[in-house]
Order: structure tokens, then C-alpha cells, then sequence
């Protein structure tokens, strides 16, 4: 017992240096990579990841098109497990730059077009396919005024088509805008948690680190047209003159046949007031930000309103019930049991295993894994934890935790069926289907749609050997960890019913209506709470914009736990008190039913608001993806109320005396 106790307090002792060295500093900032410091004239060499559209969803590596090649050859960045499902290819580029060192120089002529890259580089225009170029950690920005406003795009065009012209013009020369802040080694400590690792700039490193830190990444992006013959005399980053955008049609590099291409590029450094810490601002805008809040802030009051109204009925409804019952005297009360009405009638018949029991447990203790992995993010996120500068860190971070919450779902799963089957025999079953059910459907709806990306060359396609790594994660990790928590589960005390089962089962009245129609219409009100935020997020997934407000995404999940309780409990009460003892489902679905109203309001997303949109594939590739997060999103709410309504309907049946 000695050895635990003295590793934490190693620990603690360990934790509390390290708050004392971060309180010498005047600043701190967790989010973000290891700042770097540069000198004048010290080389920095951009880099570029996969071309993306809104229109068809599918990336393509940016060397699938004839661009320029770094000197040395193409080398991948490492990249971490959530960058690569997203379709991440991150390369090196020929782009260099010099620090404070403004220059426009040449990288390469290409040579002469063939048919195959005519007829790419006009589907890439047309379907307006964007280049992402990154440097030091930055995406690049561009700006564009459309109809008086100025919107920011990430990326710039691989080309462009002018509306009164059937022809297709190139990208071909870049002019960069490097915004630099500089830095003296003075005033600010920095801990880094990006892809460079983590590290602390000491007093010992100031002065080496006194230079310039860049802050702001823009772009302009123009077509020029060239004489390839000349260009080919000179060298790689020989100067060229400064060429001013936009050009005319005929001064502009058209895609045709046999043209041959020349690739220049021009930068300009930018001295800037922006700090380190702050040069993400730009990109985490949100467009219409006023309306977001205001809407977010309005679905709040509402839905706090609707469910405060509620559940102050419901309680008052409930208190009555038992304090008239409990009031009574014991004859009384005998005679009262003669003619009992609404939920005392079931008293024989309210705990009596349900249909498919078994299912019932695998859906709520995957339901307990998805909850607890999207609890933990969004906090951490809205901790500041997941920086957006931390490409793929936020999908990583959720399967880790998912794969180690594994444990929780096969504790949570096992006890359930052993408090209604009475005994654990047949639990090893339960924590295997547990484990493999929610891996099991998303692993048959990506691996039908990586078909589809492989047939189309994306890069969004995942490799075969990340197939096998996500593969040994889950039977490696999250299989062993959900048998033990399922044979923990066993071990535990079940949950023992207040009330005995009678052996025949009580006949339910008839209804006037169904009473899965119910079940439906609950879903409403938690989609109410949802569906303002669905938005935002939906819109960040497809149209490649970045969302970074999971401070009010903790508030709506927070609220959308309470809402799904306060509905499954009510539904439960109404189904208990017409005499329904078959409330199980019900339960479950009553909350769970939000995740039909999400996968309509996504298909009402793709056919209203992703009009861009095109072909079957991207339809496709968008409906898969969103499945996936209905069946998600129905296992975690309907769990949520269903846990809700049995530890509501064990408090009822406990708290009242019936022979």
C-alpha cells in the first residue's frame, strides 16, 4: 500500500512545481503548437494537404494534379489517427520562404498538358475544388468580396470559369501576405500541445528565441500567362518581376491541350500587433455569429421553460398520488387496493422482463460508452483542450475514449441483465454483443463507403493498413475492457425489484391510439434543444468551416440530458397510468426517438442547404455519415431515459405499500 501512496504524492508534488514555474510567467496559453521564433532569412517551407469541395466531398491529393514538386521529392508528414480518417494527406511543398524577406520568384514550368490533365483540371475547377496550404501550422486565408460583403475562405481555387466564357483558367501564380508579430523572449511562457509536441520556452531559451513568430497566413491567388520557353531558362527560386492581379482573360493561363504551365509565386512580409496566442481568432469567426447566440440563447429560455413546466406537474401530480395513498389506514387501504386504478394495477406486471431483453441491455450499455465519450470531449473541448491548430486531435481524442469507456458499457450492460434475468448466466454474451454491436454497424457503413472512395482514388479512402490498426483497437482494447467490465458488473449487487412479478401477465386495455405515435412526438422537445446547434455543426462538417463553440455546446448537451429524462419519465408515467406495463421500450424510445427527427433534419440539410452538392456519390458519402450519427445519437438519449424511467419506476413501486 506504501508504493501508491508515494507515487501520488510524487505526483502532487510534481504537479504543484509545475504551477509554480506557469505562475513566473505574465501569459499562458494551452491550445495550439510549439511556438517557433525565426530570424531574419531563416527558410520556412509550406505545406499542402488534400484539395477539398463542398460540392462533391471527396478529397484528392494536391499532387494528383500537375503541380510543382519540392526539389527533393515528396515526403508525408506524420499524421495522427483522426487526420487520416478524415482524408488528411499532408505533403511537402516547393512554396519557400525566407523570413521578412519579400521576394517573387519561379518554382517550375510543367510539361506540356495532357489530355487526361486537361480533363482534370476542368473537373477540379468546375466542381471548385479548393488547395489548402498550411505554414507553420496556419491554413492559408483568403478573402473575397461578394455583393458588398467580405467573406474568408480557407484554401484559394485550383482554377476558375468566367460566366461569360466556356473556357477554364489555371491558378498558377500565388501572391502570399505573411503576417509577423516580433517576438523579444520576454513577457509570455508558452506550453504547446500540437503535432510539434510539448514544450515550455524557459528563461534559459528567451533569448534564443527572441525573432519573429508569424501570425496571419493570406493568399491571392491570380492566373497569369507565361512564355514557357523563357521560363524554362531560368532556376528554381530565381526572381521574377511582380505581377498584378486580377489579369485579363487573355493575359491569363487557360487549361488547353499541350499548353505548358509555369508556377510563380510572390511574398510579402507584414509587421502585425496580433500576439501568438491570438493569431487563430481570424479563422474561429463565425459568420452571423450575432444570430447564433441570439438563437442558441432563445431555444434555451424555451426549452428551460417547457421543462421546468413539466416536471413541476409531474412532480406535483406524483406527490399527490403517494401522500393520498400513504395517508390512508390500513383498511382503508384494503378496500382502496379493491378498486385501484392507473399505475397501482400493474404492480404484478411493471417489473416483468421485456421483449428482447437482451438487445435492450447491449443498446443501453453502448449507450453509456457513447454519452461518456461525448461528455468528456465536449468538455475538454470547451476547456480549450482540442485545439483547432491540433489538426485531427478532437477524432482521436473521441475514439481513445470511446475504445476506454469500453469498460463502463460492459459494467453497465451486464448488471442490467443480471437485475432482470436475476442471475448472470449468459453475461459474457451480453459484454461481447455489447461490444461488438454500435463498432460492428459503423464498421459495415465505412467499409461500404470507403468502396465508394476508393473507386473514386480519394484520398478520404481509409488504407488497408489503418483498417487493420482500427481493427486490433477494438478487439485489442475495447472487447477486453467490455468483458471486464461485464464480469465486474456480475460481481456487483443487482438491483433488487421492490414489488414480486406475478406469473401470469395482466392484459393491457385498449387505447384509442397507438402508442408508438407517443413514443414519436416526445422526440420534439430534446430536438428542440438540439437542432439550432445541429446547424452550426452540420455546416462546419460540409462546408469546411471551423466550429470552436463547445462552451455552448456543453450548455445544449447538458440541457439535452435533462430534457430526455424529464420526457422519458413523463411518457413512462402516462403509459403506467393507462395501464401499460410494457414501458421498457417505451423509455428508451421515448428519448431515443430524437435520432429520427436528426436523420430528417439532415436529409432536409442535403436538399435545402447543400445544393452544391453533386452526384450520387457525395449524396451518398452524406446520408452514410449522418446515419451514423442518428444510430449514435439514438443509443445515447434513449439511454439517458431509459435509465431514468427504471431508477423513476423503482423509486414509485418502493415508495408506496401495496400487498
Amino acid at each position: 500500500m506504501a508504493l501508491p501512496l508515494i507515487s501520488g504524492r510524487n505526483l502532487c508534488i510534481a504537479f504543484s512545481y509545475l504551477v509554480f514555474i506557469f505562475q513566473a510567467c505574465n501569459g499562458f496559453y494551452l491550445p495550439g503548437s510549439y511556438m517557433h521564433t525565426y530570424s531574419t532569412g531563416d527558410e520556412i517551407y509550406a505545406k499542402v494537404n488534400s484539395l477539398t469541395s463542398i460540392e462533391t466531398e471527396l478529397p484528392f491529393s494536391y499532387y494528383s494534379l500537375p503541380y510543382c514538386q519540392p526539389p527533393g521529392g515528396i515526403k508525408k508528414s506524420a499524421e495522427n489517427l483522426g487526420e487520416l480518417i478524415m482524408g488528411d494527406q499532408i505533403d511537402n511543398s516547393p512554396y519557400r520562404f525566407r523570413m521578412n524577406v519579400n521576394e517573387s520568384v519561379y518554382i517550375c514550368t510543367s510539361p506540356p498538358l495532357s489530355e487526361h490533365d486537361v480533363k482534370l483540371l476542368k473537373q477540379r475547377t468546375r466542381d471548385l475544388y479548393q488547395v489548402n496550404m498550411i505554414l507553420d501550422n496556419l491554413p492559408a486565408m483568403r478573402y473575397t468580396n461578394q455583393n458588398g460583403v467580405k467573406i474568408q475562405w480557407t484554401g484559394y481555387p485550383v482554377g476558375y470559369s468566367p460566366t461569360n466564357s466556356n473556357d477554364d483558367y489555371f491558378i498558377n501564380h500565388l501572391k502570399f501576405r505573411v503576417l509577423i508579430h516580433e517576438y523579444e523572449g520576454a513577457g509570455v511562457e508558452i506550453i504547446g500541445t500540437g503535432e510539434e509536441g510539448m514544450g515550455v520556452i524557459s528563461e534559459a531559451d528567451k533569448k534564443k528565441a527572441s525573432g519573429y513568430e508569424i501570425v496571419g497566413f493570406e493568399v491571392v491567388p491570380c492566373s497569369v500567362k507565361y512564355d514557357p520557353d523563357k521560363m524554362e531558362k531560368l532556376h528554381i527560386y530565381d526572381n521574377v518581376t511582380s505581377v498584378n492581379c486580377p489579369l485579363d482573360a487573355d493575359r491569363s493561363q487557360i487549361i488547353r491541350d499541350k499548353e505548358r504551365v509555369s508556377f510563380t509565386y510572390e511574398v510579402e512580409f507584414v509587421k502585425s500587433n496580433i500576439r501568438w496566442p491570438s493569431r487563430w481568432d481570424a479563422y474561429l469567426k463565425m459568420e452571423g455569429a450575432r444570430v447564433h447566440w441570439f438563437s442558441i440563447l432563445n431555444s434555451l429560455m424555451v426549452i428551460l421553460f417547457l421543462a421546468g413546466i413539466v416536471f413541476v406537474i409531474f412532480l406535483r401530480t406524483v406527490r399527490r398520488d403517494l401522500t393520498r395513498y400513504e395517508e390512508l389506514d390500513k383498511e382503508a387501504q384494503a378496500q382502496m387496493n379493491e378498486e385501484l386504478s392507473g399505475w397501482k394495477l400493474v404492480v404484478g406486471d411493471v417489473f416483468r422482463e421485456p421483449s428482447h431483453s437482451k438487445l435492450l441491455c447491449v443498446m443501453v450499455g453502448d449507450g453509456v460508452q457513447i454519452t461518456g465519450m461525448a461528455v468528456v470531449t465536449i468538455v475538454f473541448a470547451a476547456l480549450g483542450f482540442m485545439s483547432p491548430a491540433s489538426r485531427g486531435m478532437l477524432l482521436t481524442g473521441m475514439i481513445l475514449l470511446y475504445l476506454f469507456l469500453g469498460i463502463a458499457a460492459g459494467y453497465v450492460g451486464a448488471r442490467m441483465w443480471t437485475t432482470i434475468k436475476g442471475s448472470s448466466e449468459g453475461w459474457r454474451s451480453v459484454a461481447w454483443s455489447t461490444a461488438c454491436f454500435f463498432p460492428g454497424i459503423v464498421f459495415v457503413i465505412l467499409t461500404i463507403l470507403n468502396f465508394i472512395l476508393w473507386g473514386s482514388n480519394s484520398t478520404g479512402a481509409i488504407p488497408i493498413s489503418l483498417y487493420f490498426i482500427l481493427l486490433s483497437l477494438w478487439f485489442c482494447i475495447s472487447v477486453p475492457l467490455t468483458l471486464v467490465g461485464g464480469h465486474l458488473g456480475t460481481k456487483a449487487e443487482p438491483i433488487q425489484f421492490p414489488v414480486r412479478t406475478n406469473q401470469i401477465p395482466r392484459e393491457i386495455p385498449a387505447r384509442k391510439y397507438p402508442s408508438w405515435l407517443l413514443v414519436l412526438g416526445a422526440g420534439t422537445l430534446p430536438f428542440g434543444t438540439l437542432f439550432i446547434e445541429l446547424f452550426f455543426i452540420l455546416s462546419s462538417i460540409w462546408l469546411g468551416r471551423f466550429y470552436y463553440v463547445f462552451g455552448f455546446l456543453l450548455i445544449v448537451l447538458s440541457l439535452l440530458v435533462v430534457v430526455c429524462a424529464e420526457v422519458s419519465v413523463v411518457l413512462t408515467y402516462m403509459h403506467l397510468c393507462v395501464e401499460d406495463w410494457m414501458w421498457w421500450w417505451k423509455a428508451f424510445y421515448a428519448s431515443g426517438s430524437v435520432a429520427l427527427y436528426v436523420f430528417l433534419y439532415s436529409i432536409n440539410y442535403l436538399v435545402f442547404d447543400l445544393q452544391s452538392l453533386s452526384g450520387p456519390v457525395s449524396a451518398t458519402l452524406y446520408l452514410g455519415y449522418s446515419l451514423i450519427m442518428a444510430v449514435a445519437i439514438m443509443l445515447s438519449t434513449g439511454t439517458i431515459g431509459f435509465l431514468t424511467s427504471f431508477y423513476f419506476v423503482h423509486y414509485l413501486f418502493s415508495s408506496v405499500k401495496i400487498d
